[in-house]
């Protein structure tokens, strides 16, 4: 709404051809949502399938998966939604669209919050796996993991709810924002704790002349997928909550209302975060990678 609102304050205020945003088609929107729901839902199928994968870690990723179809599939409802009124297709009163908006805004924000809580949480199993490798099973129960993706689903649906009825606030934005920062430096200081931990143990065997363990070279590459997934949530996620900074801090200023005019980017790569993160499960994971052939060829 931001964006929209001042869209004509960028271009007059700024001038700069820069200024006047990108004119994405509704169709590159609708392909891209349905290509992560696709994607996504062969993630989830695959976890299902498999019991080698029924664990903790999995289902964290499962979860994950989820948001992402949440995003997507927001994305449709909205996309298809805004169509079918533009087309006269749908004739509804200015109060049910409202409240459609409110409830499709949810689904969105929801899906924010829980991506992050959810790669901070898979962050966090990682880091238990590698450090408290032989306690991990009485650490990491699957009644705690159970526990710990219902509390992210009921704080990210409440939390989402209350940050749609109040988002004129500027006191919810710097809430929403000030999570987004704490999840990031939290992941960043666990990630370089682990590599520090497994470029150790690899400096540490090179002088010994011995070769690496399965388990350590599992885990380095674990820490090297979560990092993937860190840097491409940060990517695409980082210019919409720096829009959000620019809300608080500067709404009038004609650099930053040139920033708004470029929201639907900042969309696009919201569903791109959602299209990339089944690729990185499923070339990175031997074992999903093999349970996701299946699943598309139907070897049930």
């Amino acid at each position: 709404n931001a964006s929209e609102g001042n869209h004509s304050n960028a271009t007059v205020g700024a001038g700069g051809g820069w200024c006047q945003g990108l004119d994405i088609p509704n169709e590159l929107f609708l392909a891209l949502g349905l290509v992560s729901l696709v994607e996504n839902l062969l993630v989830v199928a695959a976890i299902l399938k498999n019991r080698n994968l029924h664990s903790p870690t999995y289902y964290f990723i499962c979860c994950l998966a989820v948001s992402d179809m949440l995003v997507s599939i927001s994305n449709l409802a909205e996309m298809l939604f805004m169509l079918l009124l533009e087309h006269g297709v749908l004739v509804m009163r200015p109060s049910i669209v409202r409240h459609m908006d409110s409830v499709i805004y949810t689904l969105i924000c929801s899906s924010v919050v829980s991506s992050l809580s959810f790669l901070g949480v898979i962050a966090v199993d990682r880091y238990i796996t590698i450090f408290y490798a032989l306690r991990y099973h009485s650490i990491m129960t699957l009644q705690r993991a159970v526990v710990t993706m219902a509390s992210v689903w009921l704080a990210s649906t409440v939390s989402s709810a209350i940050l749609i009825a109040y988002y004129h606030s500027n006191t919810v934005l710097l809430c929403l924002i000030s999570f987004f920062l704490f999840m990031l430096v939290l992941m960043l200081v666990l990630y370089i704790h682990m590599f520090a931990l497994a470029r150790h143990h690899l400096h540490s065997i090179s002088s010994q002349q011995k070769p690496p363990t399965a388990h350590r070279g599992g885990s380095l590459k674990g820490a090297v997928t979560l990092t993937i997934l860190l840097g491409v949530f940060f990517i695409c996620w980082g210019p919409f909550f720096f829009h959000l900074i620019l809300i608080v801090t500067c709404p009038t200023n004609p650099f930053c209302t040139c920033f708004f005019s470029y929201f639907n980017l900042f969309l696009i790569l919201i569903i791109c975060n959602s299209v990339i993160d089944p690729l990185i499960y499923a070339f990175r994971s031997q074992e999903l990678r093999r349970t996701l052939q299946e699943v598309v060829t139907c070897s049930w």
